[in-house]
């Protein structure tokens, strides 16, 4: 028997369970396509961001830097978010400060430093959603092809019992119907867990950068206010 006879030969449930790993497949494709966009994205643009908003800074010229970081072209650009989020706290405490309501100068940077690991939390969360869906699938696919393999069992034993016959010939057909779940269950759980562990590693290069781009801005304020 081929696929497409074994297919039509499969009961309702088998059919039902073989969707779900179909629909399990989508997912984890949609997932990584959409993940992979972003992070090329990401890292494209903060490769342009990051030499011009160190330019800006080290020239004090802090509005042109805030201009930058809010451009569409760095929306993705995952060191935009976080630098961008200290250069409004820092630009909202010396506003209130001409105000008359200032903060004193460890204050100042320990607020700026606060929001910096705000918006770097957020942007971590922001790159994960999505992952942890890849992992579920390549956990429980086996399981649910696993599930199908011994519906598909029970049926073929239940045709021995209603015809009498217990020949090989009689239950290697059901048999081989049944096994074609656990392997699609597999086919659907490795790719999965190929792409939860390369996201993850691209996630994890991006914390590390976001860290780096922390301590360094927080070390800019730090001199900035000294």
């Amino acid at each position: 028997m081929n696929l497409i006879e074994m297919w039509q030969e499969m009961g309702f449930v088998a059919k039902t369970i073989a969707y779900i790993l179909f629909i399990m497949s989508f997912i984890s494709f949609g997932v990584f396509i959409e993940r992979l966009y972003t992070f090329l994205q990401a890292r494209k643009q903060s490769k342009l961001y990051a030499p011009q908003v160190a330019k800006h800074l080290k020239d004090g010229r802090l509005k042109e830097a805030l201009a930058l970081s809010q451009k569409k072209d760095f929306r993705y650009s995952h060191l935009a978010k976080v630098v961008l989020a200290g250069l409004n706290e820092y630009q909202f405490q010396q506003e209130t400060g001409s105000a008359g309501s200032s903060l004193a100068r460890e204050d100042v940077v320990d607020v700026v430093r606060r929001a910096i690991q705000r918006a770097t939390a957020l942007t971590a969360s922001d790159l994960k959603r999505g992952v942890a869906s890849l992992a579920t699938i390549g956990a429980t696919a086996p399981f649910v092809g696993l599930l199908g393999t011994v519906v598909g069992i029970i049926t073929a034993f239940q045709g021995i019992a209603a015809t009498g016959s217990g020949g090989i010939g009689a239950v290697s057909a059901g048999i081989a119907e049944a096994l074609v779940e656990t392997a699609l269950g597999l086919v659907v759980a490795i790719p999965a867990v190929w792409f939860y562990n390369y996201l993850t590693g691209r996630i994890e290069y991006f914390n590390v950068e976001m860290d780096n781009s922390a301590s360094e801005l927080v070390d800019y304020f730090i001199k900035k206010t000294a």
